[in-house]
């Protein structure tokens, strides 16, 4: 008899187990659909900002401001710092129902120079885990000043795969990127551009990308070189859907000044923003190439 319970109850406790992980399961899938259908399902859709070397993650503030200006709903802004450490420091805030805000990140490590750019990307990409996993978002624009169009370039090619099932990054622009850094002759291929020139299948082929170029007097933007500008071509033309370089000349084309140039802010707004208002007249228009 005391035997007949022993099994009862072992058959009776085996039953509730496999009942508790049945419905367990089942929790987590319907958890797990429903985390699925929000990211499938969201409105968010961020520009994301990395500067130049020595720039901190308060570069942009007065491009986010211009944009901003005479806005009904302005964009929110949020920055994020990581140390060498690989800590991240946040500040500003997303406004609720803002679905196109601008996050800003900066380095502690913002030195320029090809080993450090590779690093700032692999930094990048500790910074972009964590806002996916936070944020949610399944698209996202991008812009880069000066180096960091080339962080952005290292990034897109050697960590961005792991995301492509679930985010697509749907616009870049670079703006004052130096593809071969200092070179004026594209005979002159760096290790950079020729490591860029050799990883470009891994770059997105749904991409639309813009590379903006400034310049004084049609050689340099008082820093960078135009044609070393003009190498991102070698990067991107024929591996994205759409490759188109623009060039800005006239006030605010030096390199320092071209993320407040009104040419750029406008170009944003044309071409970056999903949300756009009427840009002011311009007097020297950006040209299209």
């Amino acid at each position: 008899m005391k035997r007949t319970v022993k099994i009862w109850l072992w058959s009776l406790l085996a039953v509730l187990l496999s009942v508790g992980l049945i419905i367990a399961s089942l929790q987590w899938s319907h958890q797990n659909v429903s985390e699925l259908t929000r990211h499938h399902n969201s409105q968010l859709s961020p520009v994301i900002m990395i500067p130049g070397s020595s720039a901190t993650e308060n570069r942009f503030d007065g491009l986010v401001s211009e944009i901003n200006h005479n806005r009904t709903n302005p964009h929110s802004l949020l920055k994020v710092k990581i140390t060498n450490d690989d800590k991240l420091h946040f500040t500003g805030r997303l406004r609720p129902g803002d679905n196109e805000p601008f996050i800003v990140v900066g380095f502690q490590n913002n030195k320029d120079g090809y080993s450090n750019i590779k690093q700032q990307a692999r930094q990048f990409n500790v910074i972009f885990h964590t806002l996916v996993s936070r944020l949610n978002f399944n698209n996202f624009k991008a812009i880069g000043h000066s180096n960091g169009g080339l962080i952005y370039t290292v990034f897109l090619e050697n960590y961005f795969d792991q995301y492509s099932n679930d985010v697509r990054m749907t616009k870049l622009m670079t703006i004052g990127s130096p593809f071969n850094f200092n070179e004026r002759s594209i005979d002159n291929k760096t290790q950079m551009l020729s490591d860029f020139i050799k990883n470009r299948n891994k770059l997105p082929n749904n991409l639309s990308v813009y590379s903006v170029a400034g310049t004084k007097n049609y050689t340099s933007d008082g820093l960078v070189p135009l044609v070393s500008v003009a190498a991102g071509r070698y990067v991107f033309q024929g591996a994205v859907r759409h490759f188109t370089t623009i060039t800005v000349s006239g006030s605010n084309a030096q390199h320092s000044d071209l993320p407040e140039n009104k040419q750029i802010v406008d170009l944003i707004n044309r071409y970056i923003l999903h949300s756009t208002r009427v840009p002011r007249a311009r007097q020297n228009e950006p040209r299209l190439h």
